[in-house]
């Protein structure tokens, strides 16, 4: 099993080169926690906007969503055989361009949002550890389907790429990862194949986010922190049923280096000014 001590390592190790190629970096880091975002957040504007989005609200950590990345047409996203065929063919010099933006803007690029599912042919889910790569990021994490990590856990071997399988709160489907024991069945699949837990879907699900950490954070790459109910409806922070305090006091006292990212999704008005009440939250929440 690939350690919490060696995966630090091979993040560290991207550190440097960032630091030389791109603007001093944004310190999002709150008592020893790691709080950045899941660009997913700033879902509403491409990824130059996202990139200033960041900035205005202060994080200097990222996990890229892919929607970020890969093309869209106007008014919806563009056709599957259209996307199979730019992930296949467009040069990975696009991707290393793509962490040069966040360098520049003193924003550390992670961890890349890439969610292989069924319909990903062999060699897609290459071409996303080379993608990955290419960004210079150690860490793919993925809304995935057990099916399909089957079929990527020989990958993530060969590229020696951590993967973290990112949770919903779909119980009625085998197939999801929802339940614990989903993620038990990824992490016997692949030394590599590590959680991305998102506590507010956690919560939703029915279960309980800090007992998870507190026994499974050597294999816990990210968080994604939101706000939930167990009736499933996404509410601004502090007014859910998630313990948002209570995991990021965790990793406080522990020491963790789990980074944990602001997953904005309730509805408001302006979605900087919406991240920028979660991360003061989340600041409140350390003090």
């Amino acid at each position: 099993m690939i350690s919490r001590r060696d995966f630090g390592k091979l993040a560290a190790a991207a550190l440097p080169l960032a630091a030389a190629r791109g603007a001093a970096r944004i310190d999002s880091k709150i008592d020893g926690v790691q709080i950045g975002g899941q660009s997913y957040s700033f879902r509403d504007r491409p990824m130059d906007q996202a990139i200033q989005g960041f900035k205005e609200v202060g994080l200097g950590e990222c996990e890229l969503w892919q929607g970020h990345v890969e093309p869209r047409e106007q008014g919806g996203a563009a056709g599957r055989e259209e996307i199979r065929k730019w992930r296949l063919t467009t040069p990975l010099d696009h991707f290393a361009n793509i962490r040069k933006q966040w360098d520049d803007a003193g924003v550390l690029l992670y961890a890349y949002n890439l969610s292989f599912n069924d319909s990903f042919s062999d060699e897609e889910i290459d071409r996303g550890f080379a993608m990955a790569k290419a960004m210079g990021v150690k860490c793919i994490t993925a809304s995935s389907t057990v099916s399909a990590a089957k079929r990527v856990a020989p990958f993530a071997d060969r590229h020696k790429t951590i993967v973290a399988m990112h949770g919903h709160d779909n119980l009625k489907d085998p197939n999801q990862f929802a339940k614990p024991e989903a993620f038990e069945e990824a992490m016997k699949m692949s030394k590599y194949f590590w959680v991305n837990l998102d506590i507010g879907h956690f919560v939703s699900a029915g279960y309980d986010p800090v007992a998870y950490l507190g026994q499974h954070h050597a294999r816990i790459a990210t968080l994604h922190i939101k706000d939930r109910t167990r009736e499933h409806a996404n509410l601004p922070f502090g007014q859910g049923e998630t313990p948002i305090k209570e995991v990021l006091q965790l990793l406080k006292k522990n020491k963790w280096p789990i980074p944990a990212n602001i997953e904005y999704e309730y509805k408001g008005q302006d979605t900087v000014a919406e991240v920028k009440k979660c991360y003061q939250y989340m600041k409140d929440a350390l003090a």
